[in-house]
């Protein structure tokens, strides 16, 4: 079976630069674009993020454009038809970022297949425990060749860090605080040992760090402890200010 492509991607010698939106946002059909235009400037993976009407774990930014996705008239069987000839002109690893909720809804086998036939490569559903995913659904991720991607806070116990690292086959995904996602100038002390701390752990899955990183600063910080990071807030807020015309500019700012 042909490797995935996130475990392709992390392979290379290089700090990886992750985005996420919230697809059908800032216009219903800009998904498909906007998936391209970032792929032309560079970014090495992008999370598209499943608009969802209760996001707890989301900061106003990604919650302000999930609402208004959703009341653009975004759902996953719509999102699924946009994305169905991606894979014709897009070569990074895309993955599915929600709530589990809207999964579940549409049948998580049926979700999991349809992600396969349009070439997604991993989904991130925070809401979804360890457990619940090993009883119940890991074979069927396993079947359609979808990593999942499990989150990391500085609150998660070193047991459950092993835990995690040992059910992943793909990168875990550090959350560097404790708060809501959203977007800061730079990362304190209480950050940077909770990096170290990690670092030091020497977890067999490499670790892509995401909430808090908005510009050249905060990605060079938060990657010098690991591979890479995600920036979704400051994207999103860049959407929103400037529609999809200054995409190139954005990502060029980050490196």
């Amino acid at each position: 079976m042909k490797e995935n492509r996130i475990n392709q991607k992390l392979q290379e010698n290089k700090k990886l630069l992750s985005i996420y939106f919230t697809a059908g946002y800032p216009q219903l059909h800009d998904t498909v674009g906007i998936i391209q235009d970032l792929e032309d400037h560079g970014v090495d993976m992008i999370e598209i993020g499943l608009p969802f009407s209760d996001p707890l774990a989301d900061g106003p930014t990604i919650q302000e454009s999930s609402t208004a996705a959703l009341e653009n008239g975004m759902h996953t069987e719509l999102l699924f038809d946009q994305l169905k000839d991606i894979r014709k002109t897009v070569a990074i690893p895309l993955i599915m970022m929600g709530y589990f909720n809207p999964v579940l809804q549409y049948g998580v086998e049926s979700f999991c297949k349809k992600c396969q036939e349009i070439g997604i490569d991993g989904i991130i559903l925070p809401d979804l425990p360890l457990d619940v995913y090993q009883e119940k659904y890991e074979s069927i991720f396993k079947k359609y060749g979808l990593i999942n991607v499990f989150l990391i806070t500085p609150q998660t116990s070193d047991e459950r860090i092993r835990a995690i690292d040992a059910a992943s086959d793909g990168f875990i995904y550090m959350v560097s605080t404790a708060s809501t996602t959203g977007a800061k100038d730079g990362f304190g002390e209480e950050q940077r040992s909770y990096f170290e701390r990690i670092a030091a752990m020497e977890l067999k899955n490499p670790q892509i760090v995401g909430f808090g990183i908005s510009n050249k600063t905060t990605f060079e910080q938060a990657t010098r402890y690991t591979k890479g990071a995600i920036i979704g807030s400051a994207f999103i807020k860049n959407l929103t200010e400037n529609g999809t015309q200054k995409i190139g500019g954005f990502v060029q700012g980050i490196r």
